[in-house]
């Protein structure tokens, strides 16, 4: 059966989405997922973006075995040999360079003659092909760029070493018919084309991203990019989880094998919505959380019936069934351990007798521990940076009253060892408790986004508190959960400064801009 790639761009193409801003720590445990997805390329950054990318791409490409490893670099030495040096561990290393072609790009952004990017590109892949075995090359704006330009530029390319073809939409401006028509020409008019990969690589402006990936391999392409919940610039890229359940319930008309662990993608999806900070839209296909609600008392009916009158994917097939609950305040460390590597974490023993207190003291107060809190708990725990003091939160209490002024104070615990009570006031509970601990560091905090959300159902659900602050010229967003949502707040917001004072430490170190 034809095999087709499927590359994920989430923590390069998917991070430059407005707002999102991932650590190492977080980008490595997506990684991590994204191997356990089955994805066969993980693209990890930019290595010559920032010493910071520079870090996680290296980190990720010595930590991932199953899916190959890549970093994008521009048509420049300079890039490819610091792509090399961060992706030399990997064990196949993987580069992906990059040109514009279409005129409007070449005019004004290159500044080149078509002549000499042809040039830039041939010298970029010979470059590379002396450090990379595999070489995938992008013609930037390839569906807005001439037609015969990308065959002779293709063809150059590929003498030069290239290994793999990338043909995007760069701006989402095609429709499936013509994307398709594209990668059919290219396909037959391409030299080489059938000693290399062809790969798709949509963005969803007009909101056909989906269409256009399927229309590609319908034409041809052996290789799909995207992200996962469509998180990129802009619409976003297609939606990795859209396609390969798309493959797979449509087998009848695409008969092709992605290598994509299915009942891992809901988790996945989870993952990447949660450490991006980027809610899930409820109808999202796939994904979304009614995507296997009915509400429609015909559409009820026939469900209870049969699920196949309104369900053409079982939730179980992407991992969304139910997950029996072992764990209570009665279980021990050992069934909590082996859970929590079930669930695909591995934490030190600090880390994880950490999560297990947070665990026996929530299982305390709620009647039910989900898969959701366990995820919860375990994720806040496995992308805690060491070895940089911290601000703790030893208590918050808040006095409000609807004829009262709200009052909130705090007893924390300094970077330095120091126990210090701080009191403000605010217009409300959640203002009063930011005006206490802003008290803690020097200037003035602003808070550019807040929002709180259940985690699981029920009147005993966790509270997630999600704060994206801006502290001297830098946003920092933090993250906390609690069955209290001002406790989650309060450690929302210190969680934030932390991450301010991690980004401090790691520029001092020489690892981050």
């Amino acid at each position: 059966m034809r095999k087709i790639d499927i590359f994920d761009t989430t923590l390069r193409d998917g991070e430059q989405s407005a707002g999102i801003n991932l650590n190492t720590a977080e980008k490595i445990e997506i990684a991590k997922q994204l191997e356990r997805l089955g994805v066969t390329i993980i693209e990890a950054g930019f290595p010559a973006s920032s010493p910071g990318d520079f870090d996680a791409v290296q980190r990720i490409a010595g930590t991932v075995k199953n899916s190959i490893v890549t970093g994008l670099a521009r048509c420049v030495q300079k890039d490819i040999d610091t792509t090399w040096e961060a992706i030399q561990v990997a064990e196949q290393p993987h580069i992906h360079i990059f040109l514009a072609t279409s005129p409007i790009h070449m005019e004004y952004k290159l500044k080149k003659s078509p002549d000499q990017v042809v040039e830039q590109a041939i010298e970029a892949v010979k470059y590379a092909k002396k450090y990379f075995p595999l070489v995938q090359w992008s013609a930037e704006d390839a569906f807005r760029s001439d037609r015969e330009f990308l065959v002779r530029i293709m063809n150059d390319v590929i003498a030069a070493g290239a290994t793999t073809i990338n043909v995007p939409d760069t701006v989402g401006y095609a429709s499936p018919q013509e994307y398709g028509a594209l990668f059919k020409f290219l396909l037959e008019n391409v030299k080489g084309a059938e000693k290399v990969k062809f790969s798709a690589h949509c963005h969803d402006d007009l909101g056909m991203a989906t269409a256009n990936t399927i229309a590609a391999i319908e034409n041809g392409a052996s290789q799909v990019e995207g992200t996962i919940n469509g998180i990129g610039e802009r619409a976003g890229n297609v939606a990795l989880e859209e396609i390969a359940v798309a493959l797979h319930i449509r087998k009848d008309i695409y008969p092709v094998e992605t290598g994509i662990n299915l009942q891992e993608i809901k988790r996945t999806s989870q993952l990447v919505s949660k450490l991006t900070n980027v809610v899930i839209q409820p109808n999202k296909a796939i994904v979304g959380k009614n995507a296997f609600a009915h509400e429609s008392g015909i559409h009820q009916d026939g469900v209870l019936k049969n699920p196949e009158t309104y369900e053409i994917i079982s939730p179980a097939l992407i991992g969304e069934g139910e997950v029996p609950l072992v764990l209570g305040k009665h279980s021990g460390r050992a069934a909590f351990r082996d859970r929590a590597e079930t669930m695909g974490f591995t934490l030190s023993d600090e880390k994880l007798n950490k999560a297990f207190a947070e665990f026996k003291k929530l299982a305390d107060r709620k009647k039910e521990i989900t898969e959701e809190d366990l995820l919860t708990l375990l994720t806040e725990q496995q992308i805690q940076i060491e070895d940089v003091p911290l601000f703790e939160l030893k208590m918050v209490q808040v006095q409000y009253g609807t004829e009262n002024i709200p009052t909130a104070t705090a007893t924390v615990v300094t970077p330095e060892g120091n126990v210090k009570n701080v009191v403000a006031t605010g217009s409300g509970s959640v203002e009063a408790i930011f005006n206490t601990l802003e008290q803690l560091v020097p200037g003035a905090i602003n808070v550019i986004d807040y929002r709180v959300k259940s985690v699981g159902k029920g009147r005993d659900a966790l509270g997630e508190a999600v704060i994206n602050i801006r502290y001297d010229g830098v946003s920092t967003t933090g993250r906390n959960s609690s069955q209290d949502v001002l406790e989650a707040s309060a450690k929302a917001y210190l969680n934030a400064i932390n991450r301010h004072l991690i980004q401090v430490s790691l520029r001092a170190q020489g690892e981050l801009v």
